[in-house]
This record gives C-alpha cells, sequence and structure tokens, in this order.
C-alpha cells in the first residue's frame, strides 16, 4: 500500500471496461448515499487531450510534464487550464489514444496522487475507473467491478459521443466494438496498473439492465 493512500474516507470503488456503465452507475451511486463522485477516466482523457493537441507521444516525458503542469477541475463540467473540455474529451479521437497515455508510469503516479489527494478530508466518495479498488484505493469499503456485453458497450459509448445512427448499425456498432476491444486489451496488459477484477470485488453485468437495477444491486452491497 502506497504510504499516500488516504483511507479514513468511506470509498466505494467502481472500476470496468469503457461504455460499462461505470459514470452513470456512480453518479446515481453517489447521488444516492450523499457522497462525492470522481471520474478518474476524465483525468487521463483531459491529458490525452493535451497531448494530442501537443502532437507529443502519450509514453513520453512530455506527456507526463503535461500532466504535472496542468490544472484540473472536475465538477459537472471538466475544466482543462481553465477551458471546459466536458465535450472534447469524450471525442472519438481521444478514445484511440486514451490507452498509450493511461500506460505512462509517470502519468499515472501524477494522476493518482492528485486522486488520494482529492479525497483527503471529505466526506464519503464514488470513485470510478480501471485500476481505484485494485491501486488507488485497495481498502474501499466496496469494491464493483462493472461489465457489459461488447455490443452494448459500443452502442452506449456511439451514444454518448453522438454518433449513434441505427439505420446502419452494423458499421458504427462494429467498429466501436473493434476499438473498445482494443483498448480493452491494452489496459489489460499494460505494465503499469493494468485493468483487472480487483481482489473482493462484486462483478456486476449491467448488460440490458436499468440503471436503477445496476444501482440497487452495487448499493445492496453496503
Amino acid at each position: 500500500m502506497d504510504d499516500g493512500q488516504v483511507t479514513a474516507v468511506p470509498v466505494i470503488a467502481i472500476d470496468g471496461p469503457g461504455g460499462s456503465g461505470k459514470s452513470t452507475v456512480a453518479r446515481a451511486v453517489a447521488a444516492r448515499l450523499g457522497y462525492r463522485h470522481l471520474d478518474t477516466g476524465a483525468m487521463y482523457r483531459a491529458v490525452t487531450v493535451l497531448v494530442l493537441r501537443a502532437g507529443v507521444a502519450g509514453d513520453s516525458a512530455e506527456a507526463a510534464q503535461l500532466a504535472q503542469s496542468m490544472t484540473l477541475e472536475l465538477g459537472r463540467s471538466v475544466l482543462l487550464n481553465g477551458e471546459d473540455v466536458t465535450a472534447a474529451i469524450r471525442a472519438l479521437e481521444v478514445d484511440e489514444a486514451v490507452s498509450s497515455v493511461a500506460a505512462n508510469p509517470a502519468v499515472r503516479a501524477n494522476l493518482v496522487a492528485r486522486q488520494r489527494a482529492w479525497l483527503d478530508g471529505g466526506r464519503g466518495a464514488v470513485v470510478e475507473g480501471r485500476d481505484i479498488g485494485s491501486v488507488v484505493f485497495p481498502d474501499a469499503a466496496l469494491k464493483v467491478y462493472l461489465t457489459a456485453d461488447p455490443r452494448e458497450r459500443a452502442r452506449r459509448r456511439l451514444q454518448q459521443v453522438g454518433e449513434w445512427d441505427p439505420g446502419r448499425e452494423s458499421v458504427p456498432v462494429e467498429e466501436a466494438s473493434a476499438l473498445l476491444s482494443a483498448r480493452d486489451d491494452l489496459d489489460a496488459t499494460r505494465s503499469s496498473s493494468p485493468l483487472v477484477v480487483p481482489d473482493g470485488a462484486k462483478v456486476v453485468d449491467s448488460t440490458g439492465r436499468s440503471v436503477e437495477d445496476v444501482v440497487e444491486e452495487v448499493l445492496s452491497y453496503l
């Protein structure tokens, strides 16, 4: 365990691959409990926006420096160096590039420190990401690993970025599904904080289920 970890605040850790519903479920669980909510994926996406704009490699020292020097505010909007990038971080080009940024050990070290500092001194929190229960807060009060069918995850992601077209479903869904699968493989095999089912986590499949139903299952484990 890292000495920087804060354990005094009750944490619900929700991990899982892209499109599994982490953000929607995490926000709903936090609202039900009166807890704060932190989307750590938005942090990596914010760094990715900077990397793409700067034209540097995600695994480079320059990417790590961008992460180190940025100012980032997370709430209803994502403010990166004072700019609202709430929509920009969800673009498909960010999806394609974020895994290389997230695999950068120096970027991860910086963002994990920010995540733990965010928790310090606050009330209970629901924190979502890909390494929350395994690395960031391994002593979380509850660990959930949220998953879903790959095609359903692809449809959700396309809807999120406003590119869902039911009239030609097979093409965009297959493309998005392949992109998500590739990112899953990269996240699961990276050397630094890979995507895994954390020890002791409850595995919850959200395929074909309402948000309310999934939230009730998560709350039932408390």
